[in-house]
């Protein structure tokens, strides 16, 4: 479930050289990261099917606020403009605010219809992989072995601090 998104963040670490990959890597699970507070505070709501998908046993029943398309481009917003202010690198918030949404878009191709646009009556998003086996484990590869390979071949894996 974190593979992808992990992998987002080493990508982003071309286009931000001043952000920490841990800076990187938090801002594109973010919202996977605030998920659980959210959960706890009754807020937000799922629950556990087996064999629902083949990839993930969970049914995502309400999270208007961490995985609608306006949540995240708010906390994309928010996440970017505080480190702006820690940091004043306006690279680095904008590569930061993108690597949150990039979480979004890469929930929609893998989440079953249920990414909402926008908190309330919203239509459900979702492209499904999770329903594939074969989908799920080529991406797991591709993620861990593959793309690494690429990364360092176009030499992104020499600065990672």
């Amino acid at each position: 479930m974190f593979i992808g998104h992990s992998e987002a963040g080493l990508i982003a670490k071309k286009y931000a050289k001043r952000v920490s990959l841990g800076t990187l890597f938090l801002a594109a699970q973010f919202i996977d990261l605030i998920w659980p507070s959210l959960l706890l505070l009754g807020w937000e709501r799922v629950r556990i099917e087996p064999g629902i998908t083949p990839g993930v046993p969970l049914v995502f029943e309400h999270y208007p606020i961490s995985h609608s398309f306006l949540g995240v481009v708010l906390w994309a917003l928010a996440l970017g403009v505080t480190y702006f202010f820690l940091r004043k690198q306006i690279r680095g918030a904008i590569v930061l605010g993108m690597a949150v949404i990039s979480h979004w878009v890469l929930d929609l191709v893998v989440h079953v219809p249920d990414l909402p646009l926008y908190p309330g009556d919203s239509p459900l998003l979702g492209l499904g992989l999770w329903n594939s086996v074969l989908w799920c484990w080529h991406s797991v590869y591709f993620s861990t072995s593959a793309s690494p390979k690429l990364r360092i071949k176009e030499g992104v894996g020499a600065s990672w601090a």
